[in-house]
């Protein structure tokens, strides 16, 4: 059954029950787009914070085809609700994050050519992320191998648990992970991906905080608590100062140095023409918070 237009915010965090003894918020009443069908992944929202989980952990949330597409839908829902300002990701269960491709949903009864073309699926995810115009919180709760870590490096900010593995097995059964490749390589020194591609050795957590790709590691009992720090902060951020800021980040990256400068000199200008930016500066100098509309 599809979930109602009419969803409860605040009945239920994203990050569990508040503990015994704690009263929780008073809920709040809001009418939301009618949530996309998903088989297996989950979208739930709670204030102006989405989150979404790869649902099979039996299987340790591999990517099938289908959950790329239920990504790509939560995802997309996610960019066209107004009232969501932050997207949080994260696998179920303990044991893994996402362990990679379900390898078996893309062969079963494919010619070549049509299994070349399912792989769109994770082209188009990823392209996805990258232009969604929201802070992306990868919270990995367990380990990210190959699609996996692809998955979890496609997130602006990662929160991890410190038990959590990092890896691409692929060339260990003679192959290469060619789909995340792009992704990798922004978000790791060379070196260190390059001993990861061609050893297929699986990486701590710790490791990979210290090259660079995690923001946190946590005790698995922390790892909510660090979540939301975060995700409270980033929801209290202009909405339109944050689109325009993330998007420009990811654009400039591949641009040669004049042309991202003069890039970046035009989109400081849209952002100082925002009613978000006025408020700020108004409040600054007021001593009180900014009350960002998004505008």
């Amino acid at each position: 059954m599809r979930p109602s237009r009419r969803q409860i915010v605040g009945c239920r965090p994203p990050f569990g029950y508040p503990k015994r003894g704690i009263q929780a918020p008073r809920p709040t009443i809001t009418t939301l787009a009618e949530f996309p069908p998903l088989d297996q992944a989950l979208l739930a929202v709670e204030g102006h914070v989405a989150t979404i989980t790869l649902n099979r952990p039996e299987q340790r949330n591999p990517l099938s085809a289908a959950m790329l597409r239920d990504l790509a839908a939560a995802f997309r829902w996610c960019q066209h609700e107004p009232a969501v300002r932050v997207v949080v990701l994260t696998g179920a269960g303990d044991r893994a994050f996402c362990a990679g491709a379900d390898l078996t949903s893309f062969d079963a009864d494919m010619t070549d050519l049509e299994r070349h073309r399912s792989r769109d699926l994770f082209v188009d995810l990823f392209a996805l992320m990258a232009s969604l115009g929201k802070p992306i919180v990868g919270r990995i709760n367990g380990h990210a191998l190959a699609g996996g870590l692809g998955l979890a490096c496609s997130c602006d900010l990662l929160v991890s648990t410190d038990t959590a593995t990092f890896g691409t097995p692929e060339i260990n059964v003679g192959i290469w992970p060619m789909m995340i490749q792009a992704i990798l390589a922004r978000n790791l020194p060379r070196k260190v991906l390059l001993e990861m591609e061609m050893l297929g050795d699986r990486w701590t957590a710790t490791q990979m905080e210290a090259f660079g790709l995690i923001n946190r590691v946590v005790p698995h009992d922390q790892l909510d608590g660090a979540v939301k720090d975060i995700v409270d902060k980033l929801a209290k951020k202009s909405p339109v100062a944050m689109r325009l800021g993330r998007d420009s980040f990811y654009r400039q990256q591949d641009m040669e140095f004049n042309a991202a400068l003069a890039y970046l000199h035009s989109q400081f200008t849209l952002v100082t023409l925002t009613e978000d930016s006025k408020e700020g500066i108004k409040a600054f100098f007021q001593k009180r918070e900014p009350d960002f509309r998004g505008r």
